[in-house]
């Protein structure tokens, strides 16, 4: 029995459905917005909400099976290859680095005195869930601003071994 090492994953069947189930698991999502908009009640919702969230990850495990871990891994790099081509790497300037720290730690701050403004001052915060997406765009947003270093820099705040090379001082 012999196999054939020159093809690709993407070109069976499995890929294409490992494709299909992978589209399926995220489009999934899309019925909580629908169902609220056909004024399906609270509690349907959040019970809707679990279901979809349970089903997500095994769609995502049987994505994985179908596929086999080569068709995964190349399914991963199409995926995630665009975002890694927008992030720009090198060191950044001043203003842009100002500009990226505020982009970075506004909606984190504000997020955080929320429940504190709304317990004092009711009323006072828009509960708009615009501006909340807002800052959901701003911290994404941040990580561009700030430059593909500055996650390598986030990143090193969780591994132990990590020491601090200030290249900057005295200049």
């Amino acid at each position: 029995m012999t196999t054939d090492v020159s093809a690709t994953p993407s070109s069976g069947w499995r890929f294409k459905l490992g494709i299909f189930i992978f589209i399926f698991a995220f489009a999934l999502w899309l019925l909580i917005p629908l169902a609220a908009s056909m004024g399906v009640a609270g509690p349907r919702i959040a019970a809707m909400t679990g279901a979809i969230f349970v089903a997500n990850k095994v769609l995502l495990l049987t994505c994985i099976a179908v596929m086999g871990k080569a068709g995964f891994q190349q399914l991963k790099g199409l995926v995630f290859g665009y975002a890694k081509g927008l992030a720009p790497s090198g060191p950044i300037g001043p203003a842009r680095h100002v500009i990226g720290l505020v982009m970075f730690c506004l909606p984190l701050v504000t997020a955080m005195l929320e429940p504190y403004v709304d317990q004092f001052f009711p009323g006072l915060r828009p509960n708009i869930w615009q501006l909340q997406a807002l800052g959901d765009l701003m911290l994404i947003a941040s990580f561009f601003v700030l430059g593909g270093d500055f996650w390598n820099k986030i990143r090193a705040l969780f591994v132990r071994t990590t020491t601090v090379v200030d290249s900057g001082a005295g200049s």
